[in-house]
């Protein structure tokens, strides 16, 4: 079988797409391509000054493309809200979101400004709350489809739901990894409960393996020399390029055929690197159980309650 590429993405003219944390790293080669294939995209991006140097990245390599930069503070549920007002004032129907955005800290515990853990609050409250901010508008897209990154990390991951902001005990890899997880428990429950409520609207997961990205350099940025030589070490010798990273993401965003629920990552020896193929999640992620405590508890922390099984022909609420 040929390997799958930018080129076989199909013509996105005339879909609005959303990606988050797309100024760098994967979610700029997203936007990029996306761009590229005719999609009208939104960068959503906590430092929008990169964010409109990304956007003149893009048009550099897709003159004709139409791409706006709006702030979004996944580590901040007012800025969560306050983008989502704003896009439902912008656009009449989004066709796809792409849950990019990530952090990886290490060093001591960090908080959102909501006082989460600063992993889990952003990579997946921050997420969850979008994403059912952004419902009502995904629902009148066309094929709509939702993607959330995880992470390899979440294969060895534990997530105490007793535990969620890690209060009791503290480790920085494992906070980062247990987020993941939450990723992806939280990408497979929302396709449980889309499908429950008969939506059109897909649920998929991508992980990019081992890829360069900027959240070594950054997760090392406070060790000095040493740190930083480690990050450029680890880039140059255990990674994949990330234009091949983001290959994942792409497929589930725009692949013919692609059904809600499935996970795609790297082919290669385990999934670090390689061409694109459909992977599985962790047994953990399928628990359906937690998956539904993590969903109960995400709606408590955050006050966004969505797809809590509205009887039918209702409105899903934002």
């Amino acid at each position: 079988m040929t390997a799958w590429t930018t080129s076989d993405i199909p013509d996105q003219t005339g879909r609005t797409a959303i990606v988050t944390g797309a100024n760098s790293g994967l979610g700029l080669v997203t936007a990029t391509e996306l761009a590229r294939h005719g999609a009208d995209v939104v960068l959503a991006v906590r430092n929008t000054t990169t964010g409109e140097e990304a956007a003149a990245a893009i048009g550099s390599v897709a003159p004709h493309s139409r791409v706006t930069v709006r702030a979004l503070d996944l580590a901040s549920l007012d800025s969560v809200r306050e983008f989502s007002a704003r896009t439902a004032d912008e656009h009449e129907h989004i066709d796809l979101l792409v849950n990019n955005a990530g952090v990886v800290i290490l060093g001591p515990r960090h908080t959102t400004a909501d006082g989460f853990e600063l992993h889990l609050g952003t990579n997946h409250l921050g997420h969850y709350a979008l994403t059912g901010l952004l419902l009502p508008l995904l629902e009148r897209g066309s094929t709509p489809r939702i993607v959330t990154l995880s992470s390899l990390s979440h294969k060895t991951a534990h997530l105490d739901l007793d535990d969620l902001m890690l209060e009791r005990t503290w480790d920085a890899s494992a906070a980062y990894g247990a987020s993941k997880l939450a990723n992806t428990m939280f990408g497979i429950e929302l396709d449980r409960r889309l499908r429950s409520a008969g939506s059109p609207i897909m649920s998929l997961l991508a992980h990019p393996g081992i890829s360069r990205s900027n959240l070594t350099p950054r997760a090392w940025a406070d060790r000095g020399p040493v740190g930083r030589l480690t990050a450029s070490l680890f880039l140059a010798l255990m990674t994949q390029p990330t234009a091949q990273g983001a290959l994942p993401q792409l497929h589930a965003a725009t692949a013919p055929g692609v059904q809600g629920g499935q996970f795609f990552g790297p082919a290669g020896r385990n999934e670090r690197r390689g061409e694109v193929a459909e992977v599985q999640a962790s047994a953990d992620s399928h628990d359906v159980a937690d998956g539904r405590r993590l969903w109960e508890a995400s709606a408590a922390l955050t006050g966004v309650t969505y797809l809590q099984g509205p009887p039918p022909g209702r409105r899903f609420a934002g």
